[in-house]
């Protein structure tokens, strides 16, 4: 059926034919409509603590010298062409060695594919798994994958999770909703909390995915697991990764990883990212892609395929760029802390990877100075940012609850001098309230 709706334009009638169902139902990033109002803030003249991006300041998080190098090598060296649609050969093999060494996986380079980054990695997963209508089941707060159902029609399975469960999917949760279902997406370390899975919970996961294959017969869609691990490298302390093949290798044909070098080498405009898994849905993968054009650039290949054959020169980027993360969230959660003891209705849960802080601004219903109540969450993240300058991004746009409480707080473009100050200014702005 075709509707057309009619726009009133200064006073002028206009018919606006509508687009496919796709492009006029699909909502915008709710982190990039956040970044623009700061934007706007901060050519006003106002000085704004930005935690909201999940990205890098280059000055603060440069990429490794050597593989800035050998990209401009590769530059002049001519490697300006298309590079392969799987991936250059030598960049695959050069995956499949960095994981075995680094992860203890094994994985050929026919079981890679090579591309821009991890979005069109996790595209292709949705379009190579799922149908029209299939169950996709993934978690509230995590990051994008309601939009890639939305994307490829799926029905939609939102597992909202509990902060003492440091917001990570357990079986329990899982369980009323894995029959029937496609996929599976996990993130671990998750974004937007910053947590990771402990092995008896990935475990207990893992047998319920293979439980559920068991009992599929031999011409049903067997359940797949999109483990999105981009930022697998970047975990802290005590904290060690796991996936779901190393616990449980029987899930080998039905995981499908997304990785690359993004976030574990401050390298996200580099655009080198990579999916691992069973060779037929690699090869289908590549199939979708071939036809997107979503190729990581040929010198960026080229530099990559080298850099991560230099594990010194990896491990000694890593130890220095990781101890510089990890004590930014240290600083900001122990101030969390400090304003929790205090009385101040915050908190903050252990930082354990990746470039996120989970904080709680638990303060709606209470009353500033000028008598104005915060009535929701909304009202809340406004007057953090207008009287602490303070921007962080709700689990709301993460596909929690609009009243939730908890916030992802990103430290990629954070200065160690702002953190004091920062918090001081939370705390003023904090005992202005009633």
């Amino acid at each position: 059926m075709l509707y057309i709706e009619v726009v009133n334009v200064r006073g002028k009638l206009f018919l606006h034919m509508p687009l496919s169902h796709l492009a006029e139902s699909l909502i915008g990033s709710e982190i990039i409509k956040l970044a623009s109002e700061i934007q706007e803030k901060i050519k006003q003249g106002r000085h704004i603590y930005n935690f909201t991006i999940g990205d890098f300041n280059p000055a603060l998080f440069p990429i490794p010298e050597r593989f800035r190098e050998l990209i401009i090598e590769a530059y002049l060296s001519g490697f300006t062409n298309y590079p392969a649609a799987e991936g250059n050969a030598d960049l695959r093999q050069a995956v499949s060695n960095f994981i075995k060494h680094y992860q203890g996986l094994s994985y050929s380079p026919d079981e890679i594919l090579i591309s821009s980054g991890g979005r069109p990695l996790i595209y292709a997963i949705y379009r190579s798994v799922v149908d029209r209508g299939d169950k996709v089941i993934y978690s509230v707060p995590s990051w994008n994958n309601n939009h890639y159902t939305h994307f490829v029609e799926g029905e939609h399975i939102a597992v909202e999770t509990q902060p003492e469960n440091n917001f990570m999917l357990t079986a329990e949760e899982l369980k009323p909703h894995i029959h029937g279902a496609t996929l599976l997406a996990l993130c671990s370390p998750l974004n937007p909390t910053g947590t990771t899975f402990t092995r008896e919970g990935l475990k207990a996961i893992c047998d319920l995915v293979v439980e559920e294959n068991n009992r599929r017969g031999a011409n049903e869609k067997k359940l797949y697991i999109l483990f999105d691990q981009i930022y697998w490298i970047l975990c802290y302390g005590k904290t060690k990764h796991l996936d779901p093949v190393t616990i449980c290798p029987e899930l080998r044909p039905y995981t499908l990883f997304v990785d690359g070098m993004s976030k574990s080498f401050a390298a996200t405009g580099v655009r080198v990212g990579w999916a691992m898994g069973p060779a037929k849905v690699i090869g289908k993968m590549k199939s979708i892609l071939s036809h997107i054009g979503a190729w990581s650039p040929m010198p960026e290949q080229k530099a990559a395929a080298v850099y991560l054959t230099e594990t010194k020169q990896i491990d000694t980027y890593l130890d220095h760029f990781k101890n510089e993360i990890h004590q930014r969230l240290e600083e900001i959660h122990a101030g969390f802390q400090q304003l929790r003891l205090k009385g101040y209705a915050v908190d903050s849960i252990d930082p354990e990877a990746a470039i996120y802080l989970t904080i709680q601004l638990n303060l709606r219903g209470k009353t500033d100075t000028s008598g104005n109540r915060l009535e929701s969450q909304q009202d809340v993240t406004t007057y953090i940012l207008d009287q602490a300058g303070i921007a962080v991004v709700p689990f709301s746009s993460f596909g929690s609850p609009k009243e939730s409480t908890w916030y992802r707080l990103s430290v990629g473009t954070c200065k160690l001098e702002e953190i004091q100050p920062m918090l001081q200014g939370l705390e003023t702005a904090l005992s202005k309230l009633n």
